[in-house]
């Protein structure tokens, strides 16, 4: 296999577009990924479209060879270019954007849904999170950080690979939505809300609805909320990041779920 040594070889500077244009993303159907473990990852639930990599990459990680067809060797210099870290794995691809059938919003049980929240790194713990806990659908209101920008897969570690996520518009209207087929939909919110302990989702399932630390969730979305949770927390601090609160609320309504019987995944 031929070796690319130039940095603005074509198929190169594609992929750092792709790395970094979010509209060019779009318009491809295409995301990037980084790192041997990531991109692994993503290949159990999206459709790998090219890998690059560099020699030593390859010999160190010998399971990307399953994908040999799709490979592009490149020089360590040229990985230098493609790398969106400082230091870079020297494994690199790009795979088809996944899909998701917004019919999921008349059958999944068990939802996420956030609004405004524009940390990568907090969106993409809640999708591994929501992946972890047994959550069937992820849905981004306006505002969030996009579940397939280099930063958002590297903190969800693949997830959104593997859990469908849907983006729409009109959040309130999805939760009026599913509440109007027994879901419960719950706020996270600081004040005026209920105890985490004290709230129990029916057998028509649960919505959690998160928002942005600084901001919170907007009077529409809180409005078509049945009600608002707060996590129980010492006076030590005022609250946690949208990513460590809203990892406790799906642990807590996962666990529910299993103590009601449900057979726990593996």
């Amino acid at each position: 296999m031929q070796t690319v040594t130039s940095r603005d070889n074509t198929a190169v500077k594609n992929a750092c577009r792709l790395r970094d244009d979010a509209r060019a993303r779009a318009a491809a159907g295409l995301f990037f990924a980084e790192g041997p473990k990531l991109c692994l990852e993503l290949a159990r639930g999206c459709r790998l479209r090219a890998l690059f990599a560099t020699e030593a990459a390859l010999d160190r990680t010998p399971a990307l060879a399953a994908f040999a067809g799709a490979t592009t060797l490149v020089a360590p210099h040229v990985a230098e270019k493609l790398a969106g870290t400082a230091s870079t794995q020297q494994v690199f691809a790009l795979f088809e954007t996944p899909g998701t059938d917004p019919a999921l919003l008349q059958t999944a049980a068990r939802v996420l849904a956030l609004e405004g929240v524009q940390d990568p790194g907090n969106v993409g713990t809640l999708l591994r999170s929501a992946a972890a806990f047994g959550f069937e659908l992820a849905v981004l209101g306006p505002g969030c950080a996009a579940p397939f920008a280099p930063r958002t897969l590297r903190a969800s570690m693949g997830a959104a690979g593997r859990l469908p996520v849907l983006c729409v518009e009109d959040l309130p209207a999805v939760l009026a939505a599913l509440k109007g087929r027994g879901v419960l939909c719950l706020a996270a919110a600081l004040y005026g809300a209920q105890p985490l302990h004290t709230v129990t989702a029916g057998r028509g399932g649960v919505c959690l609805v998160i928002g942005s630390e600084g901001q919170g969730l907007s009077r529409p979305v809180l409005d078509a909320c049945a009600a608002a949770v707060r996590i129980p927390m010492t006076d030590r601090v005022e609250s946690l990041n949208a990513g460590a609160a809203g990892s406790v609320l799906l642990w807590h309504f996962r666990a529910a779920a299993l103590r009601d019987g449900e057979e726990a995944d593996g």
